[in-house]
């Protein structure tokens, strides 16, 4: 069997830890061509130089970096094929009044508005090539939201809809759009999601999900790679869970 996205070019935000770099990691060991697109230089640094990949600095939430980036992309490789929308932040818990604005506003810029502004930048290629693939990272608090994390909730609520909405939208051109909901994983937002990281907090957690572990960068990475491929050319507008059962 070859390569299962050989010749491919992709951009994975947010893809200097977490689970973008598990993406990172996959997409290169299937034959993709990828940018890494992050605000943490020398993270991303790191990935790309433990892989073929390449990288760029870029705050998603800024519609000249979102440009920049693109451009990056097809300049450097000579084509676009997969946009991976995973950079995200989140916030601690606490009661949904207690969330001070400026966080309110930052939450929304990165996880909301910066899949706004790739899809304008991706979207015209796409059509104009009649292909292309875009895999958003939402999360299981899009589908069963957890106490005190309200916000960061309904960010992810709206990544699922926006994904289907994107979905039935641009199907016609030939462009496919999912998305992925994992559970909460060994990554750096681990710790954001549940307050501190106590064995305490983690048996807690662990508590709800049925196969009994966090979900991996490895998880996502071969998820996602499964959504960007063409074994996956008649699935589009999925949010699917990688969450070992939690949201059963």
């Amino acid at each position: 069997m070859g390569l299962r996205l050989e010749a491919k070019v992709a951009i994975v935000t947010g893809g200097g830890s977490g689970f973008g770099e598990g993406i990172v990691k996959k997409f290169v060991a299937e034959g993709a061509k990828v940018l890494i697109a992050d605000r943490d230089e020398a993270n991303a640094a790191r990935v790309a130089e433990a892989t073929s990949a390449q990288w760029i600095r870029a705050d998603v939430s800024s519609a000249a970096d979102v440009h920049a980036m693109v451009d990056a992309a097809v300049e450097r490789f000579g084509a676009l094929d997969i946009l991976v929308n995973n950079a995200g932040v989140g916030h601690l818990p606490q009661p949904l009044e207690g969330l001070p604005e400026d966080e309110f506003d930052r939450l929304l810029a990165v996880n909301v508005k910066s899949i706004y502004l790739a899809a304008k930048e991706v979207v015209p290629r796409f059509k104009a090539q009649h292909r292309g693939v875009i895999l958003n990272i939402a999360s299981t608090a899009g589908v069963s939201p957890r106490p005190r994390l309200a916000w960061y909730n309904a960010s992810k609520g709206w990544v699922i809809t926006a994904t289907r909405a994107m979905a039935v939208e641009l199907a016609p051109f030939g462009i496919r759009v999912n998305a992925l909901n994992p559970v909460a994983g060994e990554t750096p937002m681990l710790k954001t999601f549940m307050g501190e990281d106590t064995p305490e907090m983690r048996a807690k957690f662990l508590a709800t999900i049925p196969l009994g572990r966090f979900s991996t960068p490895e998880d996502l990475g071969n998820a996602a790679c499964f959504l960007c491929s063409d074994e996956a050319a008649m699935i589009t507008g999925v949010a699917m869970e990688v969450d070992g059962g939690r949201c059963i």
